[in-house]
């Protein structure tokens, strides 16, 4: 990981880059829905669904490399104890540089500096290097929806992994 690299909360202004990050990063390896129209001078990530505060971005020699995103899974105060980390993007060009792994972890330190006792997560079966990331911060898989999704002609699992905070 380099030196240069830290996480932080987005802003508004860096509704633009996620967006463009977002739209090059899109792959049937980690998504289910359309890929995004190019990016113009007028798009970004957020709407009244997607807020600057749900997003923490990582940084390296002050560039926007990455993002992930961490929302209540539902808005049951019954599930408010759990955070559900529901987008992860890495620049092409910051792959394995930790930027994935750095991530993970702000948003788990998130998730309990909001009081939170779980993380979960759902990732397709056949994303064996984000799986590999998870795993590595801890989730586990919790559950399975065997064909759930049908990509480029092929059936692909949905796969539900979660994390545990301490108490």
């Amino acid at each position: 990981m380099s030196d240069t690299l830290h996480t932080r909360t987005a802003r508004p202004e860096d509704g633009p880059r996620l967006y463009a990050l977002d739209h090059a990063a899109w792959s049937t390896l980690s998504e289910v829905a359309e890929r995004s129209a190019p990016p113009t001078a007028d798009s970004t990530v957020f709407d009244e669904r997607h807020r600057p505060d749900d997003y923490l971005v990582a940084e390296d020699g002050g560039e926007l490399v990455g993002y992930i995103r961490l929302v209540p899974p539902t808005p049951l105060p019954s599930n408010a104890h759990v955070r559900q980390i529901s987008g992860l993007a890495v620049d092409d060009a910051a792959r394995g540089r930790g930027v994935g792994r750095a991530l993970v972890a702000a948003a788990v330190e998130r998730a309990r500096g909001l009081g939170a006792r779980r993380v979960t997560l759902r990732v397709l079966g056949h994303n064996t290097p984000a799986r590999r990331l998870y795993e590595s911060a801890g989730f586990v898989v919790e559950g399975l929806s065997p064909g759930e999704f049908c990509l480029d002609g092929r059936y692909v699992d949905d796969v539900l992994m979660g994390l545990t905070l301490d108490g």
